[in-house]
C-alpha cells in the first residue's frame, strides 16, 4: 500500500561512503608518498578513524571534502607512550585500526561510547592474538577499551566463523602493516572495499572465490580516490520514492559495487521501479545515478545468502514493508544483534509501537502488511539508522513519528533530516 498522499521529486548527492572514506584516510595514511581523497564522507564515525590514525603518529589534516594525504609508510613510530585511539562509536575504526595497531612497535589502547563498549571484539582479537598480537581487555573481557600490543606477526591461513568485512579487514591490515602473508576465507562473500583498496595500492593480493591471500607487502603506493555516493545512505531515499504515491528520486554518483547493492534487487522484488543511468567506475569501484520511483508494494523474503550485501539496509526495508501487501521476512541477519543497537529487538518493538503487525525471530524478523500506522514515540537507543528508517516511514504516512535522538544521523548522514524535508516538501 503506497502513501498515495506523497509526492516525490528532485535530485539528490548522497553522502561520500562511509566505507571507502574510513579506507581512504587508512591507506592514504599506510601508503609512501601523497595521497588524493575527493568526497569524503565528514561524519563522526569518520572522525573517530582520523583522530585514531593522528594518535599513532600519522598526519592526517583536517577533514574537507578535498584533501591530501601525505602517507609515511606503515609504522609511523618505533616505540614510546601507548596510542590513545579514540574509536567513539565506530566499529569500522576499532576493527579495522586493531589489525593495524596489532603490527605496530607501540601498544594502543581503543575505546569508545556506551554503544560501542557493548559490541564484540573477540572475533577480531582472535586471529590477530593467533598472529602473535597481544590484547588485554581493561573493562569487560571481549569488549573495548582494549590494549593491544603488536610486533613481529606470523603469518595465518584464518577462516572467518561469521561473515564480517570488517574482521576479514582486520586480518588483511595486520599481514600488511608486518609484511607478513596471510590467507582469509569467509563463509559468505562480504564488502571488498579493502581487497580494492589494496589492489589499488599495488599490495599482492589474490581473490579467489571467498577465499582472499595477502603476500608480503613492504610499500604501498599512493592512493588517488574519489568517494562515491554511500549506498547505505541512498537506501533510504531509494525507499522513499519506492513507498511514495507520486514521482521519483534521482540519487548521483551512489556506489553500485554488487555486494553493496542487495537492497535494490529487494525493492525490485518488491515493486518499486529501479534504474541506473550514467554508469561507470571511480577508484576500481562501479558509480552510477539511481532512478527510483514507486508502485504498488507486495512483500518477499530476505534469504541468509543476501544478508551480508544488505545488512545495513534491513531497518528501512523492514520500515517499508510495513506498506507492503502481505508478509516480508528477513533470515540469517543475527548479526543485526550487535550493531549499534539490537536492531532486530529495536525495529520490531518500534514498528509495534507504530501499530505494525511485526514480530522478531532469533535471526531476523516478520512484518505483515499492509499497517495503519498510528502515531508514536521512536526509540533508537542512539542508532543512526532507525532513527532514520523511522524518518522515512513517518514521511510516506504523515504520521507523527516522534524520533528521541533526532542528531544520531550525525555519525553518518549529517544532512538527511533538511535533504528528507527538501525532497518530500
Amino acid at each position: 500500500m503506497a502513501a498515495a498522499t506523497l509526492r516525490v521529486a528532485g535530485v539528490l548527492q548522497v553522502p561520500g561512503d562511509k566505507s571507502i572514506s574510513h579506507r581512504s584516510l587508512m591507506f592514504g595514511a599506510l601508503a609512501t608518498g601523497r595521497s588524493r581523497v575527493r568526497g569524503l564522507l565528514q561524519s563522526a564515525d569518520v572522525i573517530a578513524t582520523a583522530d585514531s590514525l593522528r594518535a599513532m603518529g600519522w598526519t592526517i589534516p583536517p577533514l574537507a571534502s578535498e584533501m591530501v594525504i601525505d602517507g609515511c609508510g606503515m609504522r609511523p613510530r618505533d616505540g614510546g607512550a601507548d596510542a590513545a585511539l579514540p574509536c567513539a562509536n565506530s566499529g569500522t575504526t576499532a576493527r579495522l585500526m586493531s589489525g593495524i595497531a596489532s603490527a605496530q612497535r607501540v601498544s594502543s589502547v581503543l575505546d569508545g561510547d556506551a554503544s560501542l563498549r557493548t559490541r564484540p571484539m573477540r572475533r577480531v582479537s582472535e586471529p590477530l592474538e593467533a598472529m602473535g598480537a597481544r590484547f588485554e581487555w581493561l573493562g569487560t573481557e571481549g569488549r573495548v577499551p582494549m590494549r593491544i600490543t603488536g610486533g613481529a606477526l606470523r603469518s595465518i591461513d584464518w577462516t572467518l566463523g561469521v561473515a564480517s568485512a570488517q574482521v576479514k579487514s582486520a586480518i588483511l591490515l595486520a599481514g600488511l602493516c608486518s609484511g607478513t602473508p596471510v590467507r582469509v576465507t569467509e563463509p559468505l562473500e562480504t564488502r571488498d572495499h579493502t581487497e580494492r583498496f589494496l589492489r589499488a595500492a599495488g599490495a599482492s593480493i589474490h581473490v579467489q572465490g571467498r577465499a582472499v591471500t595477502l603476500g608480503a607487502t613492504e610499500r604501498l603506493n599512493p592512493v588517488d580516490v574519489e568517494v562515491p555516493g554511500d549506498p547505505s545512505s541512498a537506501a533510504f531515499f531509494a525507499a522513499l520514492a519506492a513507498g511514495a504515491g507520486e514521482g521519483s528520486l534521482v540519487l548521483q554518483g551512489v556506489l553500485l559495487n554488487p555486494r553493496r547493492t542487495g537492497f535494490l534487487r529487494v525493492l525490485e522484488r518488491m515493486g518499486a521501479v529501479v534504474h541506473v543511468e550514467s554508469a561507470r567506475e571511480s577508484a576500481g569501484e562501479p558509480v552510477g545515478d539511481l532512478v527510483v520511483r514507486g508502485s504498488s508494494l507486495r512483500g518477499t523474503s530476505i534469504e541468509p545468502d543476501e544478508v551480508p550485501s544488505l545488512i545495513d539496509e534491513v531497518p528501512v526495508l523492514a520500515v517499508l514493508a510495513a506498506l507492503a501487501e502481505g508478509e516480508t521476512t528477513v533470515a540469517g541477519a543475527e548479526e543485526l544483534r550487535v550493531k549499534e543497537s539490537d536492531r532486530i529487538a529495536t525495529v520490531v518493538s518500534n514498528l509495534r509501537a507504530c501499530g505494525v503487525d511485526a514480530e522478531e525471530r532469533p535471526d531476523g524478523l516478520v512484518v505483515r502488511g499492509p499497517s495503519r500506522v498510528q502515531d508514536a514515540s521512536i526509540v533508537t537507543h542512539g542508532d543512526h539508522r532507525i532513527a532514520m528508517a523511522f524518518g522515512i516511514l513517518g514521511a510516506l504516512t504523515g504520521r507523527d513519528l516522534r524520533i528521541d535522538d533526532p542528531a544520531c544521523v550525525n555519525v553518518s548522514f549529517p544532512s538527511f533530516w533538511p535533504d528528507l524535508a527538501r525532497v518530500t516538501r
